[in-house]
């Protein structure tokens, strides 16, 4: 059986949150990444210069996707954007297009796509608000057997794969540095669970990501990309990829993080991002 959460926790909480006021500022607080605090308005002024916006999150924080909606509205009411979500796989875009497109409805959605368990209460509204407003947004993430096999196997287990499955993909053999201070990280948090392999199916999605972002970057157009805050941390992750296949444009990008007072930004924190969304451990998490 799917998990479907109730929606009563977020909506109370944006109800409360119904501003970014005095009252909101009580559960989140805004740094620029050398830990100075920030207006969110100082913010929106020097997003409008990006050609590529980051949004790395907290999945299961509802602060992070009430943020982003704010965000999204902000920069659409700058002109045009595409919209990118590591949340849908590429083998899975079709079937979100001919959702945005009018084409299937909500159910139709769900049977076809592989949508993660938080998708009705933290996605859905982002994803209805942009095919409302006719924006652009695709999948951008790798389907997840693929880092699988990765795993099991190394970047030679998708040697085998027929070339239509390889378009779901970043074109093959992508560049990969395990010393990239992120990918080092992960093998530190994992102890003796870590592996190679481990990084390398987490260098897929980042490489995947990367690629369908160029792919669909519009002239002009300014690109949010939502994504797990470590895929994008220290303009590393996506970013990294997206500078070795010669991405040329202006990015800028936002995590997120939680501290048990908000009134300072910890050292650890430091140099995540441009602006970093420090929310307070107290919110109740979606899951």
């Amino acid at each position: 059986m799917r998990f479907i959460k109730p929606i009563n926790l977020v909506a109370l909480l944006l109800l409360c949150l119904c501003s970014l006021g005095a009252s909101a500022q009580h559960t989140f607080q805004l740094y620029t990444g050398n830990g100075k605090k920030a207006k969110w308005k100082k913010m929106e002024k020097s997003l409008e210069t990006a050609d590529v916006v980051f949004v790395g999150e907290l999945h299961n924080n509802p602060i992070s996707h009430w943020l982003e909606m704010k965000m999204i509205k902000s920069i659409q009411n700058n002109g045009e954007l595409t919209i990118g979500m590591e949340m849908i796989e590429r083998d899975n875009n079709d079937d979100l297009q001919r959702y945005m497109n009018g084409e299937i409805d909500k159910d139709a959605l769900d049977s076809l796509v592989r949508l993660w368990p938080n998708y009705d209460t933290d996605y859905a509204p982002l994803v209805d608000y942009a095919k409302a407003n006719q924006i652009k947004t695709i999948g951008t993430n790798v389907p997840r057997r693929y880092a699988s096999m990765i795993y099991k196997g190394g970047f030679e287990a998708l040697d085998t794969l027929p070339d239509s499955e390889k378009a779901w993909i970043a074109p093959l053999p992508i560049p990969f540095d395990p010393e990239i201070d992120t990918y080092k990280a992960i093998l530190e948090m994992m102890g003796d669970h870590g592996s190679p392999q481990l990084v390398m199916a987490q260098a897929i999605k980042d490489a995947t990501m990367a690629h369908f972002l160029i792919e669909n970057k519009e002239a002009g157009k300014p690109f949010v990309h939502i994504n797990g805050a470590f895929h994008s941390d220290y303009s590393e992750g996506i970013i990294w990829y997206l500078n070795a296949y010669g991405f040329e444009g202006e990015i800028q990008t936002i995590s997120s993080v939680v501290q048990s007072d908000i009134s300072e930004l910890d050292e650890e924190h430091l140099g995540k991002a441009d602006f970093i969304i420090c929310i307070d451990q107290d919110v109740t998490t979606s899951y």
